[in-house]
């Protein structure tokens, strides 16, 4: 009738709850969780790569790439983000080019480089939120765009 842990069962119960935790997070909240999923994935690339582990340091990078090319490029408001938008989207191209050739290349030096490109702009993102100054807003893209106060 029960049988012992279904790998399946804890998939689904997995997957429902990374549904709700999205619907109910705000935009500027997922954004947030998207740079610490690139800077993390970046520093799983790094220990598997120190440890010898290919398909680790593979798999790593390629979702540190996805999160850039399918989370926060896809997501830049190119319309009313103006200049910040398109300085963004220059800068996770470059990231995602320098992480592809890390990967290549097997060098540390370049995935070390894309995370000291990405985490003062995670660490900025995450402090609009903190100051609550109003002189950023968070559209429906999640990307921010300036307003002049």
């Amino acid at each position: 009738m029960f049988s012992a842990y279904s790998p399946r069962a804890a998939n689904a119960y997995q997957r429902i709850n990374v549904e709700t935790s999205m619907h109910t997070m705000d935009q500027h909240q997922l954004v947030s969780l998207l740079y610490e999923g690139v800077l993390n994935s970046i520093a799983t690339a790094r220990g598997a790569m120190a440890r010898g582990d290919v398909l680790g340091k593979v798999n790593a990078i390629s979702k540190a790439v996805r999160i850039l090319e399918e989370g926060l490029s896809t997501s830049l408001d190119k319309v009313d983000g103006g200049e910040l938008a398109e300085n963004l989207g220059a800068l996770y191209d470059y990231c995602i080019h320098r992480l592809i050739l890390a990967n290549a290349r097997n060098d540390d030096a370049l995935m070390q480089e894309v995370m000291r490109l990405i985490e003062p702009v995670a660490t900025g993102w995450n402090e609009i939120k903190k100051s609550g100054v109003g002189a950023a807003e968070t559209p429906a893209s999640g990307q921010p765009v300036l307003v002049e106060a």
